[in-house]
């Protein structure tokens, strides 16, 4: 493929960027937005990142990648991959996650990227699955209740 396929979500929230950033890394705020996955990781450079929950009574990762850079309250930047999927697990697969928080007069605005689907196996198929279910935006709207509303 010759043009990037990257999924660009932006929402603004009525929160200061340390409360959107506590829903983004704090596993029981995670698990309210998320499909009831919990974040687990060690949140440095380096360290694995698993996305974890319950399905039919049994305990699961959901998505998992490492975590490539984090500035608290202001950048997180993580690999992807569904280790359940047929897509073979090598770093070649992996999708980079990117959140950036801009805060401004106690609102934050949340970016959050995903992509290059143009280098990974199914690149195009995972694009358009992404895009059907309207990117981030979904779980965008989810934080941003959780952080203005704390449900």
């Amino acid at each position: 493929m010759d043009k990037k396929l990257v999924v660009t979500n932006s929402i603004e929230m009525n929160a200061p960027a340390s409360t959107v950033w506590n829903a983004l890394v704090n596993p029981s705020e995670t698990k309210k937005y998320m499909f009831g996955c919990e974040t687990v990781s060690e949140w440095k450079p380096g360290s694995d990142l698993l996305w974890q929950g319950n399905y039919e009574g049994k305990d699961m990762v959901f998505v998992k990648g490492k975590i490539i850079e984090i500035i608290p309250a202001k950048f997180l930047s993580y690999t992807t991959i569904d280790p359940n999927s047929a897509i073979a697990d090598v770093d070649e697969n992996y999708l980079t996650v990117t959140y950036t928080l801009q805060e401004e007069n106690a609102k934050t605005k949340l970016t959050v990227t995903q992509g290059d689907y143009a280098t990974v196996a199914d690149g195009e198929k995972r694009f358009r699955e992404t895009m059907q279910g309207g990117g981030w935006e979904p779980i965008l709207i989810q934080i941003k209740k959780l952080v203005e509303t704390g449900s």
